[in-house]
C-alpha cells in the first residue's frame, strides 16, 4: 500500500486575502514608509542645488526604484528576493555619505556611480556576508545609526531656518516658528492615542505645516502643475555615472551597514510571522537588496534596503501576506509614475521640512541608541568603543572643515559622519573583542566605569 506523501504545511506568508483586502493594507504600508522614502530625495535634491522639478523627478524615482525593488523582494525569482513581505525604499543609511560627496564636490554622477559600484561589491560579497556579520554586532551597528541620526541634525537646523543661507529672511522667526509648529503638530499627533495617527503623524504634519504657510503666503504651488503629470522614467535623467574610488570606498561602508540592517530585517518579520529563515533565504534576500541597488541609479534612485518601520506595522497589524505588501510596491510603481506629486512635494516649504526633519533625524538615532541599549557594557571595553566611535564620526559635523588639508580621498571617506563612526567602530571592536592578546578586565579606567555601582541591582 502506498503512503501519500506529505505536502509542506503551508506558508503564513503565502496567504491571499483577495484584491480588496490587499489594496488597503496595501496603501496602509505605503503611507507608513512614504514620508521616509520621500525624505532621502528631498535633502539630496536641495543638497545638489536642484530646482522643485528636478527634485520632483528625484521623488518621482525614487517611489519607482522603491516600488520595483519591492515587487522582486516580496514575489522573487531564483536567487533573488526572500519572499517575505518587506517593503523596500532607498535606505536612510545612505545620505549622510551622499550628502558629503555633494559637498566635497562630487555632484549626483559620482554619487550614482559609487552606488553602483559599492553595491556590486555587496553583491559579490552576499555568499560569504553571513559568515562575516558576527563583525558587525549591535556594538557596531547601533553607533553607525546613532551617528546617522546626529550627522542629519544640522541638515534639520538649516531647513528649520529656510534652507538657503543667501535668502533675506533665513533665520526668521517666521521661519523657525514655521518650523516649531510642524514640529508641536508631531508631538500631537503622536499623543492623540490614536496608532493609525500615530504613525503618519510625520506626513500630517507636513502636510498640515504646508496649509500654513499656505495661509501666510510663505510658499507658492503655482509651479507644481508645469511639467507633464504623468511620465516614464527616465534613463540616466541626471547623467552618467561616475566613478571615483574615494567614493566607493566612502559608500561601500554604507553598504555593508545595509546588509546588516536588511539581515536583521528578515531575520525580525521570519520571527513575527513565524516562519523559517535558513541561510538561503537570508541570502536571497539580500542578493535582492544589493541588485536593486545596482540597478536604482539607472532610474536616478539610490542604495535600496528594507524599511523598519514596515516590519513593526506587519507586528501590529499581524497582517502576514507578502502579496499585501507586493501591492504596495505596485503602488509605489503608480506613484513614481507621476511626476506632479514629486512637484508639489517639492514645494513643501523648507522650514516644513525643518520641523518634521527634527524628529525623522532624532527617530534615526533613537533607534540607534535603542540597538546600542542591547551592548553589553560590564566588565569590558564596549562603552569606550562606543563612545570613541560616535566622537569620531561628530568630527566631520562639529567642524566641516577639519580635513581640509588631507588628502582628496581622505577627506571624501572620513567627511562622511557615517564612514568615520563605522570605520572606528569596526576596527576597534577588531582590536578589542576579536584580537583578544593582551586584553585583560582591568585594562583601562574606562572598564571600572562600566560596572555597576554597589547597591545597584
Amino acid at each position: 500500500m502506498n503512503t501519500p506523501a506529505r505536502t509542506a504545511p503551508p506558508r503564513p506568508e503565502d496567504e491571499a486575502l483577495g484584491l480588496p483586502a490587499n489594496l488597503m493594507y496595501g496603501f496602509q504600508h505605503v503611507l507608513t514608509m512614504y514620508g521616509g522614502i520621500i525624505a532621502v530625495p528631498l535633502i539630496v535634491g536641495q543638497a545638489a542645488g536642484l530646482d522643485g522639478t528636478e527634485i520632483g523627478v528625484l521623488i518621482a524615482s525614487c517611489l519607482f526604484m522603491g516600488g520595483l525593488a519591492t515587487l522582486l523582494q516580496t514575489l522573487g525569482i531564483p536567487f533573488f528576493g526572500c519572499q517575505l513581505p518587506l517593503v523596500q525604499g532607498v535606505s536612510f543609511a545612505s545620505v549622510a555619505t551622499i550628502v558629503a560627496i555633494l559637498t566635497a564636490g562630487g555632484g549626483l554622477p559620482s554619487v550614482f556611480g559609487a552606488v553602483m559600484a559599492a553595491a556590486l561589491l555587496g553583491l559579490l560579497i552576499t555568499p560569504v556576508f553571513s559568515r562575516i556579520i558576527h563583525f558587525f554586532p549591535p556594538l557596531v551597528t547601533g553607533s553607525v545609526i546613532t551617528t546617522i541620526g546626529l550627522s542629519l541634525m544640522p541638515v534639520a537646523a538649516n531647513w528649520s531656518m529656510g534652507g538657503n543661507p543667501k535668502a533675506a529672511d533665513y533665520g526668521s522667526m517666521a521661519n523657525i516658528g514655521l518650523a516649531a509648529a510642524t514640529l508641536s503638530i508631531v508631538l500631537l499627533l503622536s499623543k492623540l492615542g490614536s496608532a493609525a495617527v500615530s504613525r503618519l503623524s510625520i506626513l500630517l504634519a507636513m502636510a498640515l505645516g504646508t496649509v500654513i504657510a499656505w495661509g501666510a503666503g510663505m510658499t507658492d504651488f503655482s509651479r507644481a502643475l508645469d511639467g507633464p503629470s504623468f511620465a516614464l522614467p527616465t534613463l540616466f535623467h541626471f547623467g552618467w555615472p561616475e566613478f571615483h574610488p574615494a567614493a566607493i570606498v566612502s559608500m561601500f561602508i554604507v553598504i555593508l551597514v545595509v546588509l546588516v540592517e536588511t539581515s536583521a530585517d528578515i531575520l525580525a518579520v521570519g520571527d513575527i510571522i513565524d516562519t523559517r529563515i535558513d541561510s538561503h533565504r537570508l541570502g536571497d534576500g539580500l542578493r535582492a537588496d544589493m541588485i536593486s541597488s545596482v540597478v536604482a541609479p539607472v532610474f536616478g534612485s539610490f542604495t535600496q534596503s528594507a524599511f523598519a518601520q514596515n516590519v513593526g506595522l506587519v507586528a501590529v497589524t499581524g497582517v502576514k501576506s507578502r502579496y499585501v505588501v507586493a501591492t504596495s510596491g505596485l503602488i509605489l510603481l503608480g506613484l513614481g509614475l507621476l511626476p506632479v506629486i514629486g512637484r508639489f512635494i517639492a514645494a513643501v516649504p523648507t522650514a516644513v521640512l525643518g520641523g518634521a526633519g527634527l524628529v525623522l533625524f532624532g527617530t534615526v538615532a533613537a533607534s540607534g541608541i535603542r540597538t546600542l541599549a542591547r551592548v553589553d557594557y560590564e566588565n569590558n571595553m564596549n562603552l569606550i568603543i562606543v563612545a570613541t566611535s560616535v566622537g569620531f564620526g561628530m568630527i566631520p559635523i562639529a567642524a566641516p572643515h577639519f580635513y581640509a588639508h588631507f588628502p582628496a580621498w581622505v577627506a571624501t571617506i572620513f567627511h562622511s559622519g557615517i564612514s568615520s563612526a563605522a570605520i572606528m567602530a569596526i576596527t576597534l571592536n577588531l582590536l578589542f573583542n576579536h584580537l583578544t592578546l593582551g586584553n585583560s578586565d582591568r585594562q583601562s579606567v574606562f572598564v571600572a566605569g562600566t560596572r555597576p555601582a554597589s547597591g545597584d541591582h
